[in-house]
């Protein structure tokens, strides 16, 4: 039967969201993000440069070069997270992502925290961890749900 074989939403709306990481510029972390709601995407971001401006494969990684640990000194970094660029082109395009969900490939950093729970994401699917313990406990504090859903290698594990 085809329904056998279908994806849930979750794990289809995260496949995408590791689709669209493969866009990413970031010479450290490739992180996809997809802004759903009602079934229906609204937003898609991946990390880099803004626009126009020259990926870090170009002018180099600026915290490479000083050794920042990854979960710190976020204003090192050039690029824009994929969560921020999900929510700016959703702004951009005029559309409303209160009571989306995010579904990103990475759990979101403290700043992309603050900015998800402003912008009123409810629900949070992520397939990896982040070295940002403060996330967590403000997306507690704010109600915000977290869903850990299992990478394809770990579905694989029996």
């Amino acid at each position: 039967m085809i329904e056998d074989h279908r994806p849930s939403w979750e794990t289809y709306f995260m496949d995408i969201a590791r689709l669209v990481s493969r866009r990413a510029t970031c010479m450290r972390r490739a992180v996809g993000a997809v802004i759903v709601k009602d079934k229906r995407i609204l937003s898609t971001g991946y990390n880099g440069a803004p626009a126009g401006l020259p990926h870090c494969g170009t002018t180099g990684c600026i915290r490479h070069l000083h050794n920042v640990p990854s979960g710190e000194r976020h204003e090192l970094c050039r690029g824009i997270h994929a969560e921020q660029n999900a929510i700016i082109q959703a702004a951009y395009h005029g559309v409303s992502i209160r009571n989306a969900a995010l579904f990103c490939t990475n759990l979101p950093c403290s700043i992309c925290t603050k900015m998800i729970i402003n912008a009123g994401i409810r629900e949070i699917y992520y397939a990896a961890g982040y070295a940002d313990a403060m996330s967590e406990e403000m997306f507690s504090q704010a109600g915000v749900d977290l869903v850990h859903l299992a990478t394809p290698q770990e579905e694989a594990i029996p």
